[in-house]
């Protein structure tokens, strides 16, 4: 029995990055009463009195796991002068401030998300915990998947601990840090899995999977794994080995591959249902709309054929065509040109050599004047080559004329022939004259 009168303070303090654990034995009594006013033990998170209350405690039900959140815890028990108990008997552990916490029927513990949740900076010692909690009533089954220690058998720089229970020294359940680490099987729901390395021995490494099991005989959703040990029906064919041996995956390969319509459950199958439906009605009324909806009378009108609109596209511009042909009237119009003056010397030629044969002119001015009368029924002979031109219907031309003028004067007559020649034929010629003039005109009209 604890003494009357009494107060004792306990500062427990561990080292930088890690934390307390306390852990309470059985016998445990302390003075039952009212928000434990009298006997009473009181536990603070930090080391000073006022520091954060956790938890006072009193009674016949010793509490349950404390743990700090940092590396000081600060306890104190008092007692009065009345009634005394049995007391109490605590144990505590410095544990690392790098922790991890995982439950469940099974599951991975694997040394990789101390990097991946920077637990540590590069190059300073890894110190973590692993706290694994089972399903109700079960135990853990501990199985190595992957284990490596950078430097085997040296326990002092690398190790991985198995604790069962709690990580208090006297709970270890097995250490490994030498080349082969062996399944571990626990006989509580709680188990702790710790690794340390130092500085030099960061690249150790391990992947360890747990599995929550019962004791036989088996229930009606557990399987039988022959070992001992009974696991739920959702790990058996799961492509993970959770059985000690490979029981649960051995007749898995029998079994086939369940079908399309084997996997589609009832809620797949209402939601296929109803939007079959939706699109059923959807097609069928779009089908009654186009029934019911009147048609439409279309009436093909054929407009007027316009031959003249079409001649005019596809026949080519009439411009086109009479240029043509006014390059062919030109150059025959040139040629006509070169025979007139031909023709005018040989007139000028004859004429002058008759006046000079007679030596005078006299005698022909009768016959001029004569000729002055009669040249309106003169024929001149011309010689005409070219064939007429084909009329066009928007070609407009406007012939000029040119005259041959004979004039007389003194004693010889001198025959001038003045020409002009246009460009257009056909050509119609004649001579007008006037008896009380010595002048006579010979007019070609084109």
């Amino acid at each position: 029995m604890y003494p009357p009168n009494q107060e004792c303070i306990y500062i427990l303090e561990a080292a930088p990055r890690q934390r307390i654990e306390l852990t309470f034995d059985e016998p445990y009594y302390i003075e039952p009463s009212f928000e434990c006013r009298f006997d009473h033990l009181e536990v603070r998170d930090g080391p000073f009195g006022f520091s954060p209350l956790i938890d006072r405690y009193c009674g016949l039900k010793s509490p349950a796991l404390i743990r700090s959140t940092g590396r000081f815890m600060w306890i104190k028990f008092i007692s009065d002068e009345e009634l005394e108990g049995k007391g109490f008997q605590a144990k505590y552990s410095f544990i690392p401030d790098c922790q991890f916490e995982l439950s469940g029927a099974d599951g991975i513990v694997r040394s990789s998300q101390v990097e991946q949740e920077e637990k540590t900076k590069p190059g300073q010692a890894v110190d973590c915990i692993w706290t694994i909690k089972a399903t109700p009533n079960a135990k853990i089954y501990l199985r190595f998947l992957d284990y490596q220690m950078e430097h085997s058998n040296e326990c002092k720089r690398n190790f991985v601990a198995v604790y069962d229970g709690s990580s208090s020294i006297e709970n270890l359940k097995a250490k490994f840090c030498s080349t082969v680490a062996n399944d571990v099987m626990l006989q509580t729901g709680t188990g702790v899995v710790r690794m340390w390395a130092d500085e030099g021995s960061r690249l150790s490494r391990f992947r360890m999977l747990f599995t929550s099991f019962v004791d036989p005989p088996c229930s009606g959703n557990t399987y039988f794994c022959h070992s001992n040990m009974c696991i739920n029906n959702s790990l058996v064919c799961n492509g993970i080995q959770n059985c000690a041996y490979p029981w649960d995956e051995n007749h898995c390969r029998e079994k086939k591959k369940s079908g399309l319509f084997e996997q589609i459950t009832r809620t797949h199958g209402t939601i296929i249902g109803i939007t079959s439906g939706i699109v059923l009605v959807l097609l069928i009324i779009s089908i009654l709309v186009q029934v019911k909806q009147p048609r439409k009378k279309v009436m093909a009108c054929k407009t007027a054929f316009n031959k003249t609109g079409f001649q005019e596209v596809f026949d080519p511009p009439h411009y086109e065509l009479f240029s043509l042909r006014d390059k062919e009237i030109s150059a025959d119009l040139a040629d006509l040109s070169e025979e007139l003056e031909n023709y005018q010397k040989m007139r000028r030629s004859s004429t002058a050599s008759r006046c000079i044969h007679d030596h005078h002119c006299g005698s022909q001015a009768s016959n001029i004047k004569q000729s002055r009368t009669n040249l309106s029924s003169m024929e001149l002979p011309f010689r005409n080559d070219f064939a007429q031109p084909q009329p066009m219907k928007t070609f407009n031309s406007t012939f000029k004329k040119s005259s041959y003028t004979f004039k007389q004067a003194h004693d010889c007559p001198e025959q001038v022939i003045e020409d002009r020649v246009m460009e257009e034929i056909p050509c119609e010629i004649y001579v007008r004259g006037r008896e009380d003039t010595a002048q006579g005109s010979l007019s070609i009209d084109f």
